[in-house]
């Protein structure tokens, strides 16, 4: 009997078999009492013609039962009475009458940017109540408007969902979630909808780059405390923790590294240089981001210091002493001094 069938349809039976003639044949039927869902009818259209009908009473729902079973009895009218006892099983045909169910109303998954294609990232499930080709799901996949370029497609069969390629975390805060919308359709036509929501996991995959942005390669020594030397930014395409970049410079240097604003730097002098020391520095700038490892990389500002003219010549001697013959020729030579200079080029260069 088809699960739809409307309360008040009739279903015939054979009808019992007497030998016995007049009030001694079959006179009434009866069902058994706890069955709720069907009744018996019974009579005659005419002479020799009678008739037997299950007479259903209540709606079936073959979710809730497929099966059923009573007996049905045959009473005749002698006396004493005698009864024929049959038993009767009903089988309720499936009908589509139930949509695919999804086993949650939103599913949530998260993959990390650098899985490869064909990687899976969730499954989804729905169920159908119903039996048969009636119970058979399909899944299809749309994405939420604004997003036409799927990353993602679903097994029609098994609600996997899976990459069709690898993810650009390039675009990370454009891309950084994505809400699909999944449809399971049974055989019937009937569907239902289920929203997934995927979150893309940064992967620590690049280094920080640091941009020089202006430096003086040539620094006079007498450049005061605080003199800007240098400018730089630092930028790292990764996000969160993987993002956040720490910079720093050699310590054995006389320049310290200030924060100006977001991620530009400076370098300024944080002590009195001294050409007649040291005439050039190779400052080491390094950036480290937050990642696990942390990814690093270093620029080097090669910096020549100029010389001031702060030195005064120096005699090799403090005094020189020297025997002449009186009669010496004029322009004999007498004796050498000599004085040196520090400084350097123009700034060395002694006349006597």
């Amino acid at each position: 009997i088809p699960e739809t069938s409307e309360p008040g349809s009739r279903f015939p039976l054979e009808v019992a078999q007497d030998l016995d003639i007049g009030s001694n044949t079959v006179q009434t039927y009866s069902i058994s009492p706890e069955n709720e869902y069907f009744s018996v009818s019974y009579g005659s259209r005419g002479q020799d013609d009678t008739y037997l009908e299950v007479v259903l009473e209540k709606a079936l729902d073959r979710e809730e039962q497929s099966e059923m079973s009573f007996s049905v009895v045959a009473e005749d009218g002698g006396s004493p009475r005698r009864s024929g006892t049959t038993q009767v099983q009903i089988i309720i045909l499936d009908a589509n009458d139930n949509a695919p169910i999804f086993t949650q109303e939103r599913y949530i998954g998260k993959v990390l940017e650098n899985m490869p294609e064909g990687s899976v990232v969730l499954t989804v499930l729905a169920t159908d109540q119903d039996a048969g080709v009636n119970g058979d799901i399909s899944y299809q996949l749309s994405q939420a408007a604004g997003q036409s370029d799927s990353a993602f497609v679903i097994d029609p069969m098994t609600g996997e969902i899976k990459l069709t390629k690898p993810l650009d975390f390039l675009n990370f805060e454009e891309h950084e979630f994505y809400e699909l919308v999944v449809q399971a359709r049974d055989a019937g036509g009937l569907s239902s909808h289920s929203k997934v929501h995927i979150k893309v996991t940064d992967v620590n995959n690049y280094v920080p780059e640091i941009v020089i942005m202006s430096v003086f390669r040539q620094v006079p020594e007498d450049t005061p405390l605080g003199t800007v030397i240098a400018i730089f930014s630092v930028q790292d395409r990764d996000s969160g923790a993987n993002g956040e970049v720490q910079c720093s410079i050699s310590d054995s240097h006389p320049f310290r590294l200030e924060k100006s604003f977001d991620n530009y730097y400076r370098v300024v002098t944080a002590e009195l240089l001294d050409r007649e020391q040291v005439s050039e520095y190779n400052v080491t700038v390094r950036a480290a981001d937050g990642g696990s490892p942390a990814l690093q990389s270093s620029a080097v500002l090669a910096l020549r210091v100029l010389d001031v003219n702060d030195n005064a010549p120096v005699f090799a001697e403090e005094r020189y002493s020297a025997r002449l013959a009186e009669n010496n020729a004029a322009g004999a030579l007498v004796l050498t001094v000599r004085a040196t200079d520090a400084d350097w080029g123009q700034n060395a260069r002694v006349r006597y």
